[in-house]
């Protein structure tokens, strides 16, 4: 026997194990790739509410997902958060040089309320410490640098009004491409100002939703149905406003009811709207109250609420619900004379509202006999009613879209002076742009959303008056 081993005879390897231990590597890497992608996925917030609790100081249903598989899922928050605005290829950019000989304008009076709003913070500045603080009430953080938006989301806002007021600030980067400065800042979408004056004077908070008070710090911003509200069939302002000035010219003056209108849900706990039941008689107040059915409205697809077959009467009411109504723009685009409950809630345009002027206000001390009282006289003096009914026509008229841009614009600017610290996107935010927000709107909020897309503007913003 020689001192070595025949090589014919050593023990070798199944021929099978290289081939295992590659496949179980593999088995292994997809698992582990498939529980970070779950990870990671769980832990998503989305512009549509996935992985977010309700709001909690308002009382709203869970946003629920369960009629989509977890598969598809799972893909679609992949691709629309992390993957679209990736490959996005838009780059507009404009400068102020650009608009150097375009002739200016001096902005709507009422944009004086922006400086108003931010008083509060002008002596102290805003430190990221207010921002932070803010956090606790807000639905969602709008970061902005460089031109690209940033949104870090902490609770569902109802129905589509995160994903219609992100698109807003969207549409705003798009129409002044390059001129937006950077900023940061905390929103919420529901309905009710929350950073009350006693309670926060020593530290005001900046948080930006619909509407204000004079009892509140918070900066009201355009809401969410200027761009469409496709849960109850509402476009976007400008095709609205001009079927519904269409509509107002379908009856003459002359020939409208002389009674004072209102439709709406008075189980919003509005002790107002409840109180103005109680003037529904033609014959003693003067007034017709409907009672809205939002199921029934619903189910028939709202084609009974059609805004623009609602301006039939020479006097129509606007009350406050829960807070502000999206409707106030609705009703004075009507041509009658808004009759106008005293609000105790302000969205940005109204202050630019003039009693007797544009409107008429009733007392809610004395609701049924200030509204009997409006309609007594605006039939006695024709000619002056439908002269306060048409000035608020033409007072929404003016607020085109351009003049809503400007306005965002503008507050955002003047906002963004006031920050003492350089914005960054943070380590939760997910970059934000149109085609990831058009990759979660279904097919109705997609051709919603198509018709508020604008172009970069011709035209420089209107010029804001010194204080």
């Amino acid at each position: 026997m020689g001192l070595f081993s025949n090589p014919k005879h050593s023990p070798r390897s199944p021929s099978y194990l290289f081939p295992s231990v590659v496949a179980l590597c593999l088995l292994s890497l997809t698992v582990l790739l498939l529980y970070k992608v779950d990870d990671v996925v769980s832990r998503t917030g989305t512009v549509v509410g996935h992985n977010l609790e309700p709001t909690p100081w308002h009382v709203f249903p869970q946003k629920t997902f369960d009629d989509e598989p977890p598969q598809r899922r799972a893909v679609k928050i992949i691709q629309c958060s992390y993957l679209t605005c990736r490959y996005a290829t838009e780059d507009i950019t404009i400068s102020s040089s650009a608009f150097e000989k375009q002739p200016r304008w001096d902005c709507p009076g009422f944009f004086g309320a922006i400086r108003r709003d931010l008083e509060p913070w002008v002596s102290t500045r805003i430190s990221k410490k207010h921002v932070e603080e803010a956090q606790k009430y807000a639905a969602f953080r709008v970061v902005i640098v460089g031109g690209k938006m940033y949104v870090d989301y902490y609770y569902a806002c109802v129905q589509s009004r995160a994903m219609f007021t992100i698109w807003s600030f969207l549409q705003l980067l798009r129409r002044f491409p390059g001129l937006v400065p950077d900023v940061d800042l905390m929103f919420d979408c529901m309905d009710k100002p929350t950073i009350n004056r006693t309670e926060h004077q020593s530290m005001p908070l900046p948080l930006f939703r619909y509407c204000t008070t004079k009892e509140h710090f918070d900066i009201p911003f355009p809401d969410w149905s200027f761009w469409g509200w496709p849960e109850i069939n509402i476009r976007t302002w400008q095709e609205e406003f001009l079927d519904i000035k269409k509509g107002s010219r379908a009856v003459s003056w002359k020939n409208k009811i002389p009674l004072a209108y209102w439709k709406g849900n008075p189980d919003v706990a509005s002790p107002v709207r409840l109180e103005l039941l109680n003037c529904n008689d033609s014959s003693q107040w003067g007034a017709q109250i409907m009672r809205q059915d939002w199921g029934e409205a619903a189910r028939s697809g709202f084609k009974q609420s059609k805004l623009s077959d609602q301006c039939n009467h020479r006097y129509k009411i606007y009350a406050e619900g829960y807070a502000w109504s999206v409707s106030l723009k609705y009703i004075l685009a009507c041509g009658s004379v808004t009759l106008i409950i005293s609000p105790q809630y302000e969205d940005f345009f109204s202050r630019g509202l003039i009693t007797q002027q544009n409107y008429w206000l009733v007392d809610p001390l004395e609701l049924c006999p200030s509204i009997k009282s409006a309609v007594d006289w605006g039939n006695q003096h024709a000619i002056q009613a439908e002269a306060i009914g048409k000035r608020g026509q033409k007072f929404m008229e003016n607020l085109r879209m351009d003049r809503i841009y400007d306005y965002m614009f503008h507050l955002i600017s003047e906002y963004s002076k006031l920050l003492d610290f350089k914005p960054t996107p943070p380590s939760n935010a997910l970059e934000v742009c149109i085609d990831s927000v058009l990759c979660y709107a279904d097919d109705k909020q997609r051709l919603f959303l198509s018709k508020s897309n604008v172009l970069p503007s011709e035209a420089p913003p209107c010029t804001l008056k010194p204080s």
